[in-house]
């Protein structure tokens, strides 16, 4: 993935190694990424037959904030949240065998849906990747095409985005990630290593970087996807979020706004310990010094 390898290495982006909790499935995984909280393991019952999600989420905060969404691949995401998407295409993970239509029927919608100014989120999942893993493991020689085509994507989508950018002044962010990874014998659902790490990369011009910039990606939790997409969207973070805002993201912004971003996720955690936690106690101080960010009006 050379496109994808410079931007990680020397591009205006910040990457992760994001740690996805078992069970290693797509619809536990989708739910993580979007609520920032830790789905069960009655979820792996579910995974074929997913209910609409009625947990706080970022696509429910998206939604009633006015965001247009469009999304196509899994239809996973479609039975979750049925009503949220201004378009949609879904596609099926039922025929594992199949590793390039599937994948084709994503990508044919690329190059309409980016001329086009109508939206504000863009989701897209691609199934192939997974399913060659399912047919013949991480070693197949069918991998490195696939993350070629891949590559060749994101390369698409990114530059699509730049030029849109050259107009609007706008930074756009693109966001790239896997739901899951995949054992040695191309199998995902337990707990190893290679099953629950998973790559994280964030990808704007806001991210701006000095040549020699050196980057390494951190280890951080999937669930803190939900509260950095929140924050970065102007959205309310979802309230059983366990997540914490990744910092690199928001490091270019004046300290006043890194104070107040922090001070929302803080309050936000907060409210979650105190709800489930019935020993939880703010402290003995009977009135805390007050930090500076938690005098703004919080929007």
């Amino acid at each position: 993935m050379p496109y994808t390898t410079y931007l990680v290495e020397k591009g205006a982006s910040h990457s992760f190694v994001a740690e996805a909790k078992p069970p290693t499935v797509t619809m536990p995984r989708i739910k993580a990424l979007m609520t920032g909280s830790l789905p069960g393991f009655i979820d792996v019952v579910r995974n074929l037959n997913s209910p609409a999600l009625l947990e706080d989420n970022v696509i429910t905060q998206a939604k009633a904030a006015g965001k247009r969404m469009i999304f196509y691949g899994d239809e996973t995401w479609v039975k979750l949240f049925p009503q949220h998407f201004v378009e949609y295409d879904g596609t099926t993970s039922f025929f594992v065998s199949d590793y390039t239509e599937v994948d084709d029927n994503v990508t044919r919608h690329l190059d309409k849906v980016l001329k086009r100014g109508d939206w504000d989120v863009l989701i897209l999942h691609y199934l192939g990747l997974d399913h060659i893993g399912h047919i013949s493991g991480p070693s197949s020689p069918l991998i490195g095409h696939k993350l070629s085509e891949m590559d060749n994507i994101l390369m698409k989508i990114h530059t699509s985005l730049l030029s849109e950018e050259r107009e609007n002044l706008s930074p756009n962010l693109l966001v790239l990630c896997g739901d899951h990874g995949m054992s040695e014998t191309g199998s995902h659902g337990a707990s190893s290593m290679e099953e629950v790490n998973t790559p994280l990369i964030l990808i704007s011009s806001a991210f701006e970087r000095k040549p020699g910039d050196i980057r390494h990606p951190k280890h951080v939790q999937q669930t803190d996807l939900a509260a950095t997409l929140a924050i970065g969207l102007g959205l309310p973070i979802p309230e059983n979020s366990v997540g914490s805002l990744l910092f690199p993201s928001i490091e270019g912004r004046p300290v006043r706004e890194q104070l107040r971003f922090l001070h929302l996720n803080a309050v936000q955690l907060s409210k979650l310990l105190q709800e489930n936690v019935p020993s939880y106690k703010k402290g003995s101080n009977p009135a805390p010094a007050q930090h500076p960010a938690s005098t703004e009006q919080q929007g």
